[in-house]
């Protein structure tokens, strides 16, 4: 048997063989790329009560919805995975952040991080945190995330996250008491893009072998 008759035997052959295996349909695994997260105003108001005023800001972004107080861009360094099984299931890494804010005149915290901290005992928190990498370098908040996440594909919002001071960011205040106080609401606006499984890179790779073998075997008829 000649290789341009086994060519064209290997591209029919795995050409009728994807088109008669059954579909799976499984979970699909995504990244959140881009984004930006928002505080509400309330979260202003909130910590001033406690005795902490936004006296200034640095490199933040217009925030989403236009009504909240402002807006931190999701940085390139994010590696925030999460399933669409389910709706939304967070899996691993963290969504990084640029920005700055400061208060009194004297503390500036941002460059946000927002990740899972295993181990968190903060009443009606979710075990994910929000961290100061600027100058604390500590857990400011524990998140609360009491509203479902909406997911088209390409966008993902989480809405209504819910901010909990952290028996850090109080131990800071001066004030244990204010542990798990509940200081205003974040909203996070993400665009993502699909993590290709290694299952779907090799059939990719297999339907282009099958492709170019059959593109050699016409042609090898076409000459011969």
């Amino acid at each position: 048997m000649r290789f341009s008759q086994f060519a064209g035997i290997v591209g029919c052959t795995t050409a009728a063989f994807m088109s008669i295996a059954p579909m799976q349909v499984d979970a699909a695994t995504f990244k959140v790329i881009s984004g930006v997260t928002s505080i509400d105003r309330d979260h202003e108001d909130i910590l001033k009560s406690i005795g902490l005023t936004l006296t200034g800001s640095n490199n933040i972004v217009a925030p989403i919805p236009s009504n909240y107080l402002v807006g931190f861009d999701i940085d390139s360094a994010t590696n925030f995975t999460f399933s669409d099984e389910g709706g939304f299931t967070p899996l691993s890494g963290t969504i990084e952040h640029t920005g700055t804010v400061i208060f009194n005149n004297q503390i500036t915290v941002g460059d946000f991080s927002i990740g899972f901290a295993p181990g968190r005992t903060v009443q009606d928190a979710s075990g994910v945190v929000l961290r100061d990498t600027f100058s604390l370098n500590t857990i400011l908040f524990d998140l609360s995330i009491t509203e479902p996440a909406a997911f088209d594909g390409q966008n993902l919002t989480i809405p209504d996250v819910k901010l909990l001071v952290s028996p850090e960011f109080a131990k800071i205040l001066g004030n244990p008491d204010l542990t798990g106080l509940f200081a205003g609401t974040a909203r996070i606006d993400a665009q993502v893009a699909a993590v290709p499984e290694p299952d779907s890179v090799l059939a990719v790779l297999a339907a282009g072998a099958a492709l170019l073998a059959t593109k050699f075997y016409t042609r090898k008829i076409k000459y011969s």
